[in-house]
């Protein structure tokens, strides 16, 4: 009996690990260093899709980027263009709080977007409030960024509600 519980000790911890998410501490050591306001200062291009749970491309898109900087507040204005022809405009003001850790707001983002920054990469956790069928969601974003070399950053984004993915989100960003 002892040794039954002692397996099924040793099965639970080796789940639990395989379920640990990453930290933007694992990426402390990697090069070259992520500065967000070096980075998204001036103009940038993004590339995007988003994949639906099960993988299918549903939505591409192309996002112009203007990012400027006063000391440690910035804006990232963003101008999306969609493959249907649509445009969306979403514009962040970014503050460095020092030590890694930042913070951005804007108008669809409930309360305050949180991210911290180690490395090459960038982890925000926010609230975006997103139009759907005349309704709006309230979904949760898991946003990482990751820096390639000084002029291309990879981002993957996955989107929940209630705990439930419902699709990822993944651009490649150009700085001019």
């Amino acid at each position: 009996m002892k040794r039954r519980i002692a397996l099924l000790a040793a099965a639970l911890t080796l789940t639990l690990a395989g379920c640990a998410t990453p930290t933007p501490a694992d990426y402390a050591a990697e090069k070259p260093q992520l500065d967000l306001r070096r980075y998204f200062d001036g103009e940038l291009v993004a590339h995007g899709i988003f994949t639906d749970r099960s993988g299918k491309v549903v939505r591409r898109f192309t996002v112009q980027m203007t990012g400027t900087w006063q000391g440690a507040q910035g804006t990232l204005d963003e101008r999306f263009t969609y493959s249907d022809g649509k445009t969306e405009r979403r514009v962040w003001r970014l503050t460095d709080e020092g030590g890694g850790r930042w913070s951005g707001r804007a108008d669809d983002v409930v309360g305050v977007a949180q991210g911290h920054a180690a490395g090459n990469a960038l982890n925000w956790r926010y609230t975006l409030a997103l139009p759907v069928d005349g309704k709006v969601w309230e979904v949760q974003f898991d946003d990482w960024m990751y820096l390639v070399d000084e002029h291309v950053m990879l981002n993957k984004a996955r989107m929940s509600k209630f705990g439930v993915t419902l699709g990822e989100v993944t651009l490649s960003f150009t700085k001019r």
